[in-house]
C-alpha cells in the first residue's frame, strides 16, 4: 500500500511539472517514462527481443497512456510504410506538446519533420532541387577530399586510433559545414551542437534544450548571410528566395539538413565499421570486389537503422488503424527498427546481417513518403565514400579493445557508439609483436 502510494504521489508529481494550460508540455519533462522507450533501447547493435516479439504479435501496439496521451508503436513494416505516407490521417505538428513562446524565435519548431502541407510542400520545393543525383555529383570531389584527409589524420595519429572521434563525426561534420556555408570561425561552436539533440536521457528539458541552442546560433548565421550570402546552401536560397523565408523558417531548414546530416552519418559510420570488423570478408569485398560497397552500405542501411523512431505522427481524428481505434490527438510512433528488422519483409534471417540480401533496398532507414529524408542519397555518397576509402588504406583494421568494452548511447533516438578503438594495421602490428 505504501508503495503504491508513493508511486501514485511521484506520479502525480511529475505530470504536474510538466502539464500545462492545454495539455503536455514536453519542455518541462526531465524524463520520459520507461514504456515509452521500448523502440530506444538495443543490445548491442539489436533492438531488444521484446521489440520483435511485439512486432510478430501485434504490429500496431498500444504502447502506454502517458500524461493524458495514449502512445501507439507500429513496427511491422507494411504499417510502418502505410503511417509515414499518410498525411489525410495523421499531423506531424508537435507544437500542442511544446510550450513555447512565440516570441522567442529559437523556440519555435521549424524543419521539415515537423511541418504539414501547405507549409512542408513550400520548404521542401527550395531543398529538394540542392539534393538530386545531377547536383550532388559535383560533391564527390569534396567528399573524397574530406574522407582522404581524415584518414591521413588517422595515420598520423597511429597505430591507434577512434574512429568516433577521429573519423566518423569529422566526416560528416565537415561535409555539413561546407554545404550549409558555415564559416571557419564558427566551425567550434556548431560542431558541439548535435548530439544532444538526440538525447533523451534528461527528458524534453534536454532535446528541446538542446534545439534552442542550436537554431539560435543557426539564425545568426542566417542573420549574417543576408548581409553577405556565401557560396553554400544558406546563401544560395537567400539569393533565390530570401524575400519569402523569414530568419525562423531559413534556420529550421538548415537546422534540418545538419540534424539529417551530421549525427546520423556520423553513428553509420561508427557502427558501420564495428559492423565490419566482425564481418572482415565484407570489407575485403569492399576492397576487392567492384559495386560491392553499394549493396553493403544499402545492408548496413538496414541493419543498423541508426535513426530508431521516425517523427511522430498526431492523429487528426478518431479511426481504426489495422483494426486498433485510435483517438483524436493520439500520439503514433513508427520504429523504424523494428519495422527494418521484419521477416515478413526481409526474410527469417532479417535479425543478421547479410549484404547479398535481396530486399535490403526495401529498408526504411530513410523514413518513407512526403517526410523522407531529403538527403538520402548524399548520405549513400558519404558511406561509399568513407567505407571504400577506409577498406583500402586500413586494409588490416581491427579492434583495439575487446567488444564487450565499448559503449552505445542510451536512450538516443539516433543510436551510436561512444568510442571505436581500432589498430589502424593490425598484422603489421602483430608481426612486430612476434
Amino acid at each position: 500500500m505504501v508503495a503504491t502510494y508513493l508511486k501514485r504521489w511521484v506520479g502525480n508529481r511529475i505530470l504536474s511539472r510538466t502539464t500545462r494550460k492545454g495539455g503536455l508540455d514536453l519542455l518541462k519533462m526531465r524524463m520520459f517514462p520507461t514504456q515509452v522507450t521500448l523502440p530506444l533501447r538495443r543490445q548491442g547493435l539489436d533492438p531488444l527481443p521484446a521489440l520483435g516479439e511485439v512486432r510478430e504479435v501485434d504490429p500496431v501496439n498500444r504502447l502506454a497512456h502517458v500524461f493524458g496521451i495514449t502512445v501507439w508503436m507500429v513496427t511491422g513494416h507494411a504499417e510502418s510504410k502505410a503511417v509515414l505516407a499518410d498525411t489525410t490521417n495523421f499531423s506531424n505538428d508537435i507544437r500542442p506538446l511544446v510550450g513555447s513562446d512565440p516570441n522567442k524565435p529559437s523556440e519555435g519548431i521549424g524543419g521539415l519533420g515537423f511541418t504539414d502541407p501547405p507549409d512542408h510542400t513550400r520548404l521542401r520545393k527550395l531543398l529538394t532541387p540542392e539534393f538530386t543525383k545531377r547536383r550532388l555529383a559535383r560533391l564527390e570531389p569534396m567528399i573524397e577530399k574530406i574522407v582522404n584527409d581524415q584518414l591521413d589524420l588517422m595515420e598520423a595519429k597511429g597505430p591507434v586510433a577512434d574512429i568516433v572521434a577521429d573519423f566518423a563525426f569529422n566526416v560528416p561534420f565537415l561535409l555539413i559545414a561546407d554545404l550549409l556555408g558555415v564559416e571557419e570561425q564558427d566551425r567550434d561552436r556548431f560542431r558541439a551542437l548535435g548530439p544532444a539533440r538526440f538525447d533523451l536521457s534528461a527528458g524534453g528539458i534536454g532535446v528541446f534544450g538542446s534545439a534552442s541552442e542550436s537554431r539560435d546560433f543557426l539564425f545568426e548565421i542566417v542573420r549574417k548571410q543576408r548581409e553577405n550570402p556565401g557560396d553554400g546552401l544558406i546563401g544560395s536560397i537567400i539569393r533565390a528566395q530570401g524575400d519569402d523565408l523569414d530568419d525562423v523558417e531559413l534556420g529550421g531548414l538548415a537546422d534540418g539538413v545538419f540534424l539529417g546530416g551530421y549525427e546520423t552519418s556520423a553513428s553509420m559510420l561508427a557502427l558501420g565499421a564495428l559492423v565490419l570488423l566482425r564481418n572482415p570478408e565484407h570489407f575485403e569485398r569492399i576492397r576487392t570486389e567492384p559495386g560491392a560497397v553499394d549493396v553493403i552500405v544499402e545492408e548496413l542501411l538496414r541493419y543498423l537503422t541508426v535513426v530508431q523512431v521516425a517523427f511522430p505522427r498526431f492523429a487528426r481524428h478518431d479511426q481504426e488503424l489495422f483494426g486498433k481505434q485510435v483517438k483524436k490527438g493520439d500520439l503514433v510512433a513508427v520504429s523504424l527498427s523494428g519495422a527494418d528488422r521484419d521477416k515478413n519483409v526481409f526474410g527469417d534471417d532479417a535479425e543478421d546481417f547479410y549484404p547479398r540480401r535481396a530486399s535490403s533496398a526495401a529498408h526504411l532507414a530513410f523514413g518513407h513518403g512526403m517526410h523522407r529524408c531529403v538527403g538520402a542519397e548524399l548520405a549513400r555518397m558519404e558511406l561509399r565514400a568513407a567505407f571504400l576509402a577506409l577498406a583500402h588504406r586500413f586494409p588490416d583494421l581491427a579492434l583495439a579493445v575487446p567488444e564487450e568494452q565499448l559503449r552505445f548511447r542510451e536512450l538516443s533516438i539516433v543510436y551510436g557508439l561512444d568510442s571505436l578503438p581500432v589498430q589502424l594495421h593490425a598484422t603489421k602490428t602483430q608481426q612486430a609483436a612476434g
